[in-house]
């Protein structure tokens, strides 16, 4: 029998939970990029780390967002026409002109 006051083995001490909500998932999701880019500071890497250790959607959403850019990392742009850039460059500046 375990003495009153003595610590609990195998029980781990009381700590934050962490903060869940739509709130919180959109500000780590808006971090995402720049965190498998490797563009943030450590203590930011390690919040986001814990987050998704406890939400799976999001583990879930940064597990695919990283299969993508490897996918776009790996593949070859289109080759475009010159009426196909054409059209763009037109586009982009009707956007440009309209704002």
């Amino acid at each position: 029998m375990a003495k009153r006051g003595a610590p609990r083995r195998g029980k781990r001490p009381a700590t934050k939970p962490p903060q869940h909500g739509k709130g919180r998932c959109l500000h780590i999701l808006r971090e995402l990029s720049a965190y498998i880019d490797d563009e943030l500071s450590g203590d930011i890497c390690q919040e986001i780390r814990r987050h998704l250790g406890a939400c799976p959607n999001c583990e879930d959403f940064v597990a695919s967002l990283r299969q993508t850019v490897s996918l776009c990392r790996h593949s070859p742009a289109p080759a475009l026409s010159s009426a196909d850039r054409a059209f763009m460059r037109e586009k982009i500046l009707q956007t440009a002109r309209a704002r």
